[in-house]
């Protein structure tokens, strides 16, 4: 029998967590990493860029201190710090979606602007930093059948951003075109045939191998754009406070310290995705060390004209199809993307693959994130205790709903609407609540052995 991801002892993860590859396969399965992540990561100062208005120069300095700061971000998290600060687990930081719309809203006010949101990013990274003890202290709340609807949640939440790629990307006039629908499964295609065909380290890099291919398919049909690449620059360095002093206002500062609470929980819960697949039981300890590296990106973030900074779901997909748990991959992954934003013309070549062939591989490692989560859940007692159908029934409902109905919530106020439109977070408070009522705090859910034939 194959062993699975969570087959393996703790003793055997940690060392696969910790082992060290050669240097060549340590910078292409970084790259990997990278060309996943990479739309998702430029995505938040193209918006925020665009919804203010800011100049094209002004947005290029935000992409490459973006893709900085996740380097930096990304290397604290997997090397740590001393015994209280990074996880160590093969972990992508990257800014989050959460508060790109409270961002907005404190950079519109006229008389707070884009440097307003550097300060209220550095005062709120500072305080969830502090906080981050008292929410690890949460753990107990998840145990399995928690933790299962989390990840099964994350799987559909993301899932919608691989299909939105594989049709061109949300907001493309040409969304949906059979063209890239056609390229998107031909990607899909190719990394299935390596993943069945090719052996060792070719099967460990199928999604690379997949992207280069939809690369190459896509510029022979005249669908790749390398414009800016000229005027690019080879090399520019990312400076704190570039874009001005930041300046702090209270409502700003509570607003992102709010918005980041709910990234914390949502940063648990993929932690314990993350523990599941490589195998290792994680400690409150471990969390309390993942957490304040969100909070201490985000401090960096806000320094070096960035945005608040979390775990990145859609690597935690890679991890689980490549089957490559060495942290020092996502090391590398960081070293790589602080030369990007150091090197604009690389990150422009990067920035050119099309949406709708990251689209193919999107499918495969989304898909691996929500596979995960039912994997999990089919471990529930669902025998002798009738309850665990209506918990997972109604908090994976619950998470669906901003995903099918966008409006929803719509008339809810303002200040809601982050948490609102947060499917993971609505999946887990309602399955943390749900499990409480039903359950009990911290009760072990003892499913019934399997007679063997």
């Amino acid at each position: 029998m194959e062993n699975s991801a969570t087959d393996i002892s703790p003793d055997t993860s940690s060392n696969e967590v910790d082992k060290m590859l050669p240097p060549g396969k340590l910078l292409i399965l970084g790259l990997q990493h990278v060309l996943v992540m990479y739309a998702g990561a430029v995505a938040v100062p193209l918006m925020i860029g665009d919804r203010l208005g800011l100049s094209k120069e002004v947005v290029s300095l935000l992409i490459s201190c973006d893709l900085f700061c996740c380097g930096v971000v990304t290397l604290i998290q997997c090397l740590g710090i001393g015994k209280f600060i990074g996880i160590r687990l093969p972990v992508i930081m990257s800014v989050t979606f959460a508060a790109v719309t409270p961002m907005i809203a404190i950079g519109s006010n006229p008389e707070i602007g884009l440097t307003g949101i550097f300060g209220a990013t550095m005062v709120a990274g500072l305080i969830t930093t502090l906080l981050a003890p008292l929410v690890s202290r949460l753990m107990p709340l998840f145990p399995p059948l928690v933790t299962g609807i989390v990840i099964t949640s994350i799987g559909l939440s993301i899932i919608q951003v691989g299909i939105d790629w594989a049709a061109g990307g949300a907001g493309n006039p040409r969304y949906g075109d059979p063209i890239y629908i056609c390229i998107a499964s031909a990607v899909l295609l190719f990394i299935l045939l390596i993943t069945r065909y090719a052996r060792g380290f070719f099967s460990n890099i199928a999604v690379l191998l997949g992207i280069a291919f939809g690369f190459l398919l896509a510029y022979m049909m005249n669908e790749v754009s390398l414009s800016g690449l000229g005027e690019a620059k080879w090399f520019a360095v990312v400076t704190p406070m570039a874009l001005g002093t930041p300046t702090f206002d209270p409502v700003a500062i509570l607003t992102l310290t709010a918005v980041l609470i709910i990234v914390f929980i949502e940063s648990m819960g993929m932690f314990l995705a993350l523990g599941d697949i490589v195998g290792v039981k994680l400690t409150q300890q471990d969390i309390v060390r993942g957490l304040r590296v969100d909070g201490i990106g985000t401090f960096i973030g806000g320094l070096f004209n960035s945005f608040p900074h979390t775990s990145f779901s859609q690597n935690v997909g890679l991890v689980s199809v490549t089957r490559v748990h060495s942290r020092w991959v996502c090391v590398a992954a960081g070293g790589i993307l602080i030369v990007f934003g150091m090197v604009p013309k690389m990150a422009v070549l990067v920035a050119s693959i099309p949406q709708f062939v990251l689209g193919g591989a999107g499918l495969v490692m989304f898909g691996m994130v929500l596979a995960t989560g039912i994997r999990i859940l089919a471990r529930a007692n669902y025998t002798t205790n009738r309850y665990n159908l209506y918990i997972v029934a109604i908090s994976l409902g619950m998470g669906m709903t901003p995903t099918l109905s966008h409006g929803f919530f719509s008339q809810f106020p303002a200040m809601l609407q982050p948490l609102l439109h947060s499917g993971i977070m609505l999946a887990t408070a309602s399955s943390v609540i749900l499990n409480l009522f039903f359950n009990g705090y911290n009760a072990v859910d003892k499913t019934p052995e399997k007679k063997t034939v």
